[in-house]
């Protein structure tokens, strides 16, 4: 019986393994995990509510506590959100100002 799958070397675990191993690992590696202001795990396309009153650099303008924000986004970093907001282009908010709904 003969193996056809290509084994590569991880310098991480120093281990062979195969290239599909190793490409599942850096891609769970590479996940960031995005959590609300109550510990909520946050995904694409979830609805989040403002759990205080924000200033909006400017913009000026004041996002009220309790104001619904449809549809967000993740950046990839663990702390900021991508939102859209009538009347305000490119808002982007920390998760520790927002609860999932």
């Amino acid at each position: 019986m003969t193996n056809d799958e290509e084994y590569v070397y991880d310098e991480d675990s120093g281990e062979w393994m195969t290239a599909a191993d190793l490409q599942a690992k850096q891609s769970v590696a590479n996940t960031v995990e995005v959590r609300d202001a109550v510990g909520n795990l946050l995904a694409d396309g979830d609805q989040v509510t403002l759990i205080k009153d924000l200033d909006v650099k400017g913009a000026g303008q004041t996002l009220k506590q309790g104001t619904l924000i449809k549809s967000i986004r993740l950046t990839g970093d663990s702390q900021e959100i991508d939102c859209k907001y009538p009347g305000i282009k490119g808002l982007v908010l920390r998760a520790e100002f927002v609860r999932k709904r």
